[in-house]
């Protein structure tokens, strides 16, 4: 009697991971064999149990047809996310000339795979541009004004000599999509974003901070936090603002290891509430490549939060090479 009783329960189970046929063929198996039961044993309460079985069956034929359904249509949503993934974060090479150069993408909304933060590499005439930023917010809203500054970035940076003209095109590129398409917010919709320019032969960075965390600069466990002198405007404030960028620039010497991150990652919390120590982390981290370096920030960054982020982390490392 025991085991009749749970013969309903079998259709139930196989919905959550069978399609739909099999999980018919299943309530039929234990229909079958409810009725053989009934013919050795007459006092089950055949007719009860076999009626569960039956609504049981159809239910869950039902649930399970549901269930393919959207497993479907979320199978076509990831392959519409990894196509805009190409378009705001192409594949970008891991070597360019002497410059050795990794990535690290999170993104803080649940089943995303990007958001706000950006990044993008490209070898142009004038050498060798990044650039790194975060559109204020996360998640899907962000992703369309971050693919048009990654895509002015890449037509400015292989027209523009001077790197002031290049944050010049990101901003209006970014204020017209502002314009096409208004924040839903009370607040506007703006990003910070960081250009470095290293030219081909190496010995210098050029780099243009408009409201971006400062780089961190290692040199044989020496760090240095590149802090911008004289800030500039901040991605689409320039009307507000003026439009007057700076330029500083830096040693680069063989060996030398650059830091571009997004404040994801300086602002990731502990359950006590302390920020991620990213400075002393790295001050910490013996000579490595770039891979390296990112996947141990990566382990020690979920571990440090807890697996928790509470904003889009986006890194990029870039080391010269001896030529």
């Amino acid at each position: 009697m025991a085991f009749s009783r749970l013969l309903p329960a079998a259709p139930a189970l196989a919905a959550a991971m069978w399609p739909v046929l099999p999980t018919v063929l299943l309530g039929t198996v234990c229909l079958l064999l409810m009725i053989g039961l009934s013919l050795v044993f007459p006092d089950l309460g055949t007719w009860w149990t076999a009626s569960g079985i039956i609504a049981v069956t159809v239910a869950a034929a039902y649930g399970s047809h549901v269930r393919l359904q959207r497993e479907r249509t979320l199978f076509q949503v990831r392959l519409v996310a990894d196509a805009a993934q190409q378009v705001v974060l192409s594949p970008m090479p891991r070597r360019l000339g002497n410059i050795e150069i990794e990535s690290l993408y999170l993104a803080a909304a649940a089943e995303a795979r990007i958001g706000g933060d950006f990044y993008e590499v490209v070898d142009t005439p004038f050498g060798i541009r990044l650039l790194i930023g975060d559109v204020r917010g996360k998640g899907l809203p962000a992703v369309g004004a971050a693919a048009a500054i990654v895509n002015a970035f890449r037509e400015a940076a292989f027209g523009e000599a001077a790197m002031v003209n290049v944050a010049r095109r990101l901003d209006a590129s970014s204020t017209r999509y502002n314009s096409a398409f208004p924040s839903d917010g009370a607040m506007e919709r703006f990003a910070t974003a960081l250009l470095v320019q290293i030219p081909h032969e190496g010995g210098r960075i050029d780099i243009l901070n408009c409201g971006h965390p400062p780089p961190m600069l290692l040199n044989r466990r020496r760090l240095r936090v590149l802090e911008s002198a004289i800030p500039s405007p901040l991605i689409s404030l320039a009307e507000l603002v003026g439009d007057h960028y700076n330029v500083e620039t830096y040693d680069f010497a063989p060996g030398d290891l650059l830091l571009l991150y997004t404040d994801g990652i300086a602002e990731a919390r502990a359950r006590d509430g302390e920020f991620f120590p990213l400075a002393a982390w790295l001050r910490r981290q013996p000579p490595t490549p770039p891979r390296e370096l990112l996947t141990a920030l990566h382990r020690d960054l979920l571990h440090y939060s807890r697996g928790r982020l509470d904003d889009d982390v986006a890194a990029l490392a870039v080391r010269l090479c001896e030529p």
